[in-house]
């Protein structure tokens, strides 16, 4: 008999989620954790980490203040690294103390040290100072996650350049700062160091910030970016970095136009790599792709019986929300525990930029590109009771109505709230609804939910037949 149903190695939320939805099943679970602490990027170093540090920025720089009560809101003091990364530090302890509890409480094992698959049943965990242990299990769940793709031109070694999990480190705020790749970490991290009053140049070779963002949105998240502070610099590479031996003298990029960029700090956002090293998944017959990401089938299960991957160690679209679903779905295949087994038809998009930025459904380029007559309705929030009195002048709901029989198609918000909001549209999407709910339904008054009530309305308006005269 095997010492546990279930062995997923990775405790974060894919990792979490998958061995506690097992535990609820009354199934024997272990969950091997190579780093000291739980929770994985998601609570370490990527997801919680810098939306904290996002609201720190906002925060700390009075940046929702600025002009609302007819004066500007400036910083009191020069802000430090401390300032910066005090509530970080406090958010990221509580979410690895409630990592903590939830898997105490449902009776997972955790068990740290680094995970070696001997065979497909069988995890050898090693760590210094312990004896070698030996886990078997029916099932086995790969949730190991990924780590920023390091490009060779940079050196690393640096104290002045960073990738994004090095960035929590920082010793002092950068007075100038350098984001190498225009992703949505890149974009994240150069808005929330522009809102801090810190001179930002983003660069990539995309012409498009965001492109699989709907275009309109796009271009206005970029406008927003710019009018932060942040100095686009796309459509460009960069060829060339000097890294001077005096650490106080600036790091120097030579762009593929010629242009000379110097910062006391470089950030290079280009991508990440799945955390397949030293698993020995090949071994015993997992395949790789590119970056290491595991190659797995509609129930996450690999091309060997038993082992399934979930969460960013399987790619796209890696996001913690969808990557909780994923180990769901992974545990009720491997045990045959529910019916049916399938990822939500419509996933919803969060990007904390400065406006935020979420999407779920259709896009416009995507309706034209598959000939869908459609109409959209806009809502501005400069012209919202509540936006008006948070003074949310530039945000925008933008809903997707397909012309036929004014099904929601797709919806997509600009501004404060915006990950939020986004899951009213999302509601619809996934039941179908059409224009007629949100003109039926009663929203809170003043609130930015009401803008659904108001972009529905303007989308009427157009496909009304036409007054006559």
């Amino acid at each position: 008999m095997a010492d546990f149903d279930l062995v997923v190695i990775g405790s974060g939320p894919a990792g979490e989620k998958g061995a506690v939805h097992a535990a609820l099943h009354g199934k024997r679970v272990a969950v091997v954790e190579r780093e000291p602490v739980p929770g994985g990027t998601a609570a370490n170093t990527g997801t919680l980490p810098s939306k904290t540090l996002r609201e720190t920025s906002l925060y700390l720089s009075g940046f929702r203040q600025r002009g609302l009560y007819g004066v500007e809101a400036n910083l009191p003091r020069e802000t430090t690294v401390s300032d910066f990364l005090y509530r970080e530090r406090r958010v990221k302890g509580s979410e690895r103390a409630r990592i903590l509890e939830d898997l105490k409480r449902h009776g997972v094992e955790l068990v740290y040290g680094r995970g070696t698959l001997e065979d497909a049943h069988t995890v050898v965990v090693r760590r210094e100072g312990e004896p070698e242990r030996r886990l078997t299990a029916d099932v086995i769940l790969v949730a190991t996650g990924s780590s920023p793709f390091r490009p060779p031109l940079y050196p690393f070694g640096d104290p002045r350049v960073h990738d994004s999990d090095e960035l929590l480190d920082i010793h002092e705020l950068p007075r100038a700062l350098v984001v190498v790749g225009a992703g949505v970490i890149g974009c994240e991290y150069a808005c929330m160091f522009a809102a801090l009053g810190i001179p930002v140049t983003l660069v990539d070779p995309k012409t498009e910030l965001l492109p699989f963002l709907d275009d309109e949105v796009s271009a206005l998240l970029r406008q927003r970016m710019e009018a932060l502070g942040v100095r686009m610099r796309m459509g460009l590479t960069v060829e060339k970095v000097e890294v001077p031996p005096d650490v106080k003298e600036p790091v120097r990029l030579t762009l593929s136009d010629g242009e000379r960029l110097e910062a006391d700090q470089v950030l290079v956002a280009s991508g990440r790599s799945a955390n397949t090293k030293g698993l020995g998944l090949e071994a015993v017959g997992v395949k790789l792709g590119a970056r290491g990401q595991v190659e797995v089938g509609p129930e996450y299960q690999t091309a060997v019986p038993g082992i399934y991957a979930v969460g960013d160690v399987i790619g796209f679209p890696a996001l913690a929300s969808t990557s909780m679903e994923q180990a769901r779905i992974a545990v009720m295949h491997a045990f045959k525990l529910e019916d049916p087994n399938q990822m939500a038809p419509v996933l919803p998009y969060g990007i904390y930029t400065i406006p935020e930025v979420s999407m779920a459904g259709e896009t416009e380029e995507a309706l034209k590109a598959r000939d869908i007559p459609y109409v959209v309705g806009r809502a501005n929030f400069s012209t919202n009771p509540r936006g008006q009195i948070i003074g949310e002048c530039h945000g925008l709901l933008k809903l997707l109505f397909r012309r036929e029989d004014l099904r929601l198609m797709g919806v997509h918000v600009l501004g404060e709230q915006a990950s939020e909001l986004v899951h009213v549209g999302l509601m619809a999407l996934m039941t179908g609804a059409s224009a007629r709910l949100f003109v039926e339904t009663c929203f809170n008054y003043p609130t930015l939910s009401e803008a659904y009530k108001t972009a529905t309305y303007d989308a009427l308006d157009k496909v009304r037949p036409a007054r006559r005269a």
